[in-house]
């Protein structure tokens, strides 16, 4: 019998606020096959972050969880403190949107590294130390031996971006988390960082879940891809059908809104994702949805199968 390395099952992450309950992300499930390459799309406020957060079990204290994320057939989100800190930078990495922000700028690069070996493994500090230098260097940083002494300010977002990876490959996880890994880079350096993951991954033979916002980044390198928006997936395909046969009206805006050519004109999807306090009636896409029907704004879909593993949030989907 098959058993993903993560599955995440109908998971649903609230807030209360005034007695109010706001449903950030609405009973949501997909999976990570070993040595998968997964992805999760959407815009900014479509509850990404927040479920990779929730696989880290580092969720804001009033948060509300519920449903399963099983992680080698162990659910973590019932799991204590203590084991959670043990399986973290161990067995689930991830790599979080904001270097800058998230290495501590007191501390030397090969220290915070080093932190993390001696966390989780049983090696002296030079140990850790000569590793950390190893660390560095597969992940293409010049000179390693000197820039374990230096600062996170004195790096460059794309070498602090290698750093954070370092840290997250140190202990060989079974799985990396990346959110927005790419986000505030240029292009080349973009490039160079999707690479330089997908190269990882194969030699170490992880599983990899990229959140992003970009489609056209992931064409490449993904398998599978999840289209979130205002906390719920809305489409579910593989890479190729995504990009050849989307079934729903937000997946083809974001295509659409893509860079093609140069001198060609983008096309925006309008609007905007809605507050969780000011979510509509029905299907939570149509007041932006060109598609859209009586029907639409009456009853929220189901995510039916369209296709072979292909799913769609959409009463039109297939007319799309």
């Amino acid at each position: 019998m098959h058993h993903p390395l993560l599955s995440v099952e109908d998971l649903s992450i609230s807030f209360v606020y005034d007695n109010n309950s706001l449903t950030a992300v609405d009973n949501i499930s997909f999976s990570v096959d070993q040595e998968d390459f997964i992805v999760i799309v959407g815009e900014s406020g479509s509850g990404k972050t927040l479920t990779a957060l929730s696989i880290m079990k580092l969720l804001p204290l009033h948060a509300v969880c519920s449903g399963r994320i099983l992680f080698k057939g162990t659910n973590l989100l019932t799991q204590k403190t203590d084991d959670m800190r043990k399986i973290r930078g161990r067995d689930i990495s991830m790599v979080f949107q904001e270097p800058m922000t998230s290495l501590n700028p007191v501390f030397t690069i090969g220290n915070q590294i080093a932190e993390v070996l001696l966390t989780h493994q049983d090696i002296t500090r030079k140990e850790a130390m000569e590793k950390t230098v190893e660390l560095l260097r597969s992940v293409k940083i010049p000179a390693p031996e000197l820039r374990i002494k230096e600062y996170p300010h004195q790096m460059s977002g794309g070498m602090r971006q290698r750093i954070m990876i370092a840290m997250a490959i140190a202990c060989n996880p079974s799985l990396i988390v990346a959110d927005e890994p790419t986000t505030a880079l240029d292009v080349t350096i973009q490039a160079q960082i999707l690479e330089l993951l997908g190269g990882l991954k194969e030699k170490n033979k992880m599983s990899l879940l990229i959140i992003t916002h970009d489609l056209g980044i992931v064409a490449e390198w993904a398998r599978n891809v999840s289209v979130m928006y205002a906390g719920r997936i809305v489409e579910k395909a593989s890479v190729k059908d995504i990009f050849l046969n989307p079934r729903h009206p937000y997946t083809r805006g974001l295509l659409e809104s893509l860079p093609k050519r140069k001198g060609q004109k983008l096309t925006p999807v309008p609007g905007q994702v809605p507050k969780l306090s000011e979510l509509p009636v029905g299907c939570k896409f149509a007041p932006r949805c060109r598609y859209v029907i009586q029907e639409c704004r009456e009853k929220e879909p189901a995510l039916f199968s369209v296709g072979a593993d292909h799913y769609s949030r959409c009463i039109r989907a297939m007319e799309i």
